[in-house]
């Protein structure tokens, strides 16, 4: 069992939370779950609900839409990040190639912690903004050209 302060610093690699200040990061690591898998295992499937995300802690999952590989998720990458976000069905199907060790956040204990975190959804939506604001110069500047 990760204690919450290996799961703080399992989830100050995540890119979405690396506005967020560590010691409020330590309440996402409190309803952060451990789940362990076996090979083959399938986590969630296409058009399943999107109820949690995954931080992938060791092993490796295949990211797929029927037979065709979308890509392979490897020790701390992140998928399912958008279900904390929405409630649109999953697009992907998640299917562990090797045992692996995840995190998980469900997204109702998510949204609880941000009505009582504001510095966490401000982080959050600082982090977003930026992105959104780098990806709208990058669109500018290749219509300008």
């Amino acid at each position: 069992m990760l204690t919450v302060i290996e799961k703080v610093a399992a989830l100050q690699n995540v890119e979405v939370f690396t506005d967020v200040p560590t010691e409020q990061l330590a309440y996402l690591a409190a309803v952060a779950e451990e789940v362990d898998c076996e090979a083959n295992y399938e986590i969630y499937s296409e058009n399943d609900a999107a109820d949690s995300f995954y931080l992938l802690l060791d092993g490796t999952v295949r990211l797929h839409q029927g037979s065709q590989e979308i890509t392979t998720a490897k020790p701390m990458d992140t998928f399912g990040i958008w279900a904390l976000f929405d409630e649109e069905p999953r697009v992907v199907t998640a299917t562990t190639l090797t045992p692996a060790k995840l995190l998980r956040i469900d997204r109702e204990r998510f949204v609880d912690i941000l009505a009582d975190h504001v510095q966490i959804s401000q982080g959050i939506l600082k982090n977003l903004s930026s992105k959104l604001r780098n990806l709208l110069g990058r669109v500018q500047f290749s219509s300008g050209s």
